[in-house]
């Protein structure tokens, strides 16, 4: 439950709650389960802050400092936290569905299991993010920077990964089914068991990425860069190859049936 004292702090206004906080800096203010769906709270200093189980959908969190806050379990559905620091918050379970986190700092935060459907991260940093489980379906990630971040078991259908950072990024079992990685660099990413039926990867730099039976089928990875690649086997039935650079890559077992073969054969 939320401390009324620090709920009506808040609710007095900014100049009042930056005061309070920086007055009182060893107190850990407690906003659980308030209802501030549609609040202005632009810029809003929440560093630390418990807001578990909190209602913000709606709410405005542009720039706001949200960092190491517990936002596990929150309602921030259709939020609009644009250049919000949300490094090392704990948003696990939270609803961030149709949110927009442009420019978001999401470094290191935890969002295990969390819905972030349809949700707008266009260039947002997620360094080290752990998002194993999540709901990113649909999700706009254009140029995110992924680095090292766990989307192991995501679900990122139809996700807009182009020109993303998945530097050494485990995505592991995770669901890409027509995702669009055009241009995205996956250098060293772990896609082990991944499925990515249909995936648009299109010149994607997959140098030394792990595609351990990896479902392939459908996708298309023309002039895609899969040197040193591991692709041991990988599922490529139907999938186009032409101009993709193989060089000495792993392709034991690899299923290339019906495959449009980097010199433009098709495969039989």
């Amino acid at each position: 439950m939320a401390n009324i004292e620090h709920l009506g702090l808040l609710q007095a206004g900014a100049v009042r709650w930056l005061e309070w906080r920086n007055t009182n800096p060893h107190i850990a203010p407690d906003l659980s389960t308030a209802d501030l769906q549609k609040h202005n709270l632009r810029g809003a200093h929440l560093q630390g802050v418990n807001l578990s189980k909190v209602d913000l959908s709606h709410a405005l969190l542009v720039r706001a400092n949200l960092n190491q806050a517990n936002l596990n379990s929150a309602n921030l559905h259709q939020a609009k936290l644009s250049e919000a620091n949300l490094s090392a918050a704990q948003l696990s379970v939270a609803n961030l569905s149709q949110a927009i986190l442009t420019q978001a700092n999401l470094s290191h935060s935890i969002l295990i299991g969390s819905n972030l459907s349809a949700a707008d991260f266009r260039g947002a940093t997620l360094i080290a993010a752990n998002l194993i489980g999540t709901d990113l379906s649909n999700a706009n990630l254009r140029d995110a920077d992924l680095d090292a971040a766990q989307l192991n078991r995501a679900h990122l259908c139809f996700t807009n990964l182009i020109e993303a950072n998945l530097i050494g990024t485990n995505l592991s079992e995770a669901n890409l089914y027509a995702a669009d990685l055009v241009g995205a660099y996956l250098y060293k990413a772990n896609l082990e068991k991944a499925q990515l039926y249909k995936a648009h990867l299109s010149s994607a730099y997959l140098f030394r990425a792990n595609l351990t039976e990896a479902d392939l089928t459908g996708a298309d990875l023309a002039w895609a860069n899969l040197k040193g690649a591991n692709l041991a086997g990988a599922n490529l039935t139907n999938a186009n190859l032409r101009g993709v650079n193989l060089t000495g890559a792993n392709l034991t077992g690899v299923n290339f049936q019906n495959a449009i073969m980097p010199d433009g054969v098709r495969h039989d």
